[in-house]
């Protein structure tokens, strides 16, 4: 008995040690990689879940090629957000275009361990009555489409980051910070390709109740802000599960912070997961609802490559 209970001893302080060195030598190693090689690497790690990383502003932000562009949107999945540890506002804007109608929606809050905000433009296939606009299946625009975002995200007045590009998904995700949706504002800026739009849009962003002097048209280009949205909030956002959702992301947020304290870099931290808690990095980047993804630990010929 006391051989058997000395033997797990044993075990279990040499698995500490091999334990403990291996997470040495992922740290060394990571310190080691030049800084553009890791943000390449990181960026091809990423691509298959649709984001990229963005060195100027230390934060994950989608492909203009992301994979969830042929799946397009539906209220639902504002609906089932709280499900996956999203909570976040929501602010869509319906007009009529084109003999379409279009579907702005700005979103901004907490996606599990990160807070940030996003703009989506989409399009169904025909002029929709707004009673239908809870069910339609909207689409992503075509590149042929895509305008020209920005947005600057702050949390109590504090700036977060800034987003620009041509896209149809502007994202951007501060992975370790943990806030709610209402102390963050965004600025947002969209630059149309005709006037009729862009008066379309903003007619439609009036009617919503933003007040006329806190929009700025130059040109072709919308500017304003949103900060609390006037659009009704699907109900599951003031449930209990989103209450729980908020404790789940706050605890895995200080255990992100915990686990990947020998690094400051977004960069190095999401590296050090990938090599050290791959599983860790599935849960990070893999949505549920798509559970045909994929994600594969790293190849132990891409290891020995790194040397780790």
């Amino acid at each position: 008995m006391y051989i058997l209970f000395g033997v797990l001893i044993f075990i279990c302080i040499l698995c500490f040690i091999l334990f403990h060195w291996r997470k040495k030598r992922i740290i060394c190693k990571i310190c080691e990689i030049q800084l553009q090689e890791k943000v390449c690497l990181l960026n091809r790690i990423m691509e298959p879940f649709g984001f990229c990383y963005s060195p100027s502003q230390d934060i994950i932000t989608s492909r203009v090629d992301a994979w969830q562009r042929k799946y397009g949107y539906c209220s639902l999945y504002d609906k089932t957000a709280v499900h996956f540890s999203m909570v976040f506002d929501c602010e869509p804007v319906y007009f009529n275009y084109d003999n379409r109608t279009w579907m702005f929606e700005f979103w901004k809050g907490q996606y599990g361990i990160s807070a940030g905000s996003e703009i989506g433009i989409y399009y169904a296939d025909r002029i929709l009555s707004p009673w239908e606009y809870d069910k339609a299946l909207f689409h992503s625009v075509s590149d042929r489409e895509l305008l020209s975002i920005s947005m600057t995200t702050f949390y109590k007045g504090t700036p977060l980051f800034t987003a620009k590009q041509p896209h149809w998904w502007l994202t951007g995700f501060c992975p370790g910070r943990c806030c709610e949706p209402g102390n963050l504002v965004i600025h947002v800026s969209i630059t149309f390709k005709c006037e009729t739009m862009m008066y379309c849009f903003l007619q439609s962003l009036l009617q919503c109740g933003y007040i006329k002097c806190g929009v700025t048209v130059c040109d072709m280009t919308a500017c304003f802000t949103i900060s609390k949205p006037c659009s009704a909030q699907p109900c599951c956002k003031r449930c209990c599960k989103a209450r729980w959702a908020q404790f789940k992301n706050r605890l895995f947020c200080k255990l992100y912070m915990w686990v990947t304290k020998p690094f400051e870099c977004t960069l190095d931290k999401i590296l050090y997961l990938y090599y050290f808690l791959p599983f860790v990095f599935r849960h990070m980047l893999c949505m549920k609802k798509n559970r045909k993804q994929k994600f594969h630990k790293p190849p132990r010929k891409e290891r020995r490559i790194n040397g780790i």
